[in-house]
């Protein structure tokens, strides 16, 4: 049994099989999921587990080089969006429309319990080296 890190065999299991330009979607539950990519959905209750602690654990063992959001998160969750700017300062920001289309191409969707709007990023692995 692992010790520490993210627990849920399923997620784990999955975040080990990503690659260099491989992209995760972190999103909250209201987001569409598209057909294709694989999905972890960890959502349990409105708000449980939120987005900012499944992002939280998902930074803690990925190597991130690049983001994008919903340009509209910064009027409808400016909590969201100083959260998002804090862990990345280049953040792209595209009409949520054009993310939900960049999210067909995601190699892999973890779906929060986050009842707030716009609570959603496209994550672009990077290489520890």
């Amino acid at each position: 049994m692992k010790r520490a890190g993210i627990l849920n065999r399923h997620l784990s299991g999955a975040l080990a099989e990503l690659g260099h330009g491989d992209g995760v979607l972190v999103c909250d539950a209201g987001m569409p999921i598209p057909d294709g990519p694989r999905v972890v959905d960890l959502a349990f209750r409105a708000g449980v587990p939120s987005f900012a602690v499944v992002l939280d654990g998902l930074l803690a063992e990925l190597v991130v080089e690049g983001a994008t959001a919903a340009e509209e998160m910064r009027d409808a969750n400016p909590a969201v969006a100083a959260l998002l700017q804090g862990e990345f300062p280049d953040l792209q920001l595209v009409s949520h429309e054009k993310l939900k289309d960049l999210s067909a191409g995601a190699r892999l969707i973890v779906r929060t319990g986050e009842a707030r709007p716009y609570a959603n990023v496209l994550l672009r692995c990077g290489v520890f080296f």
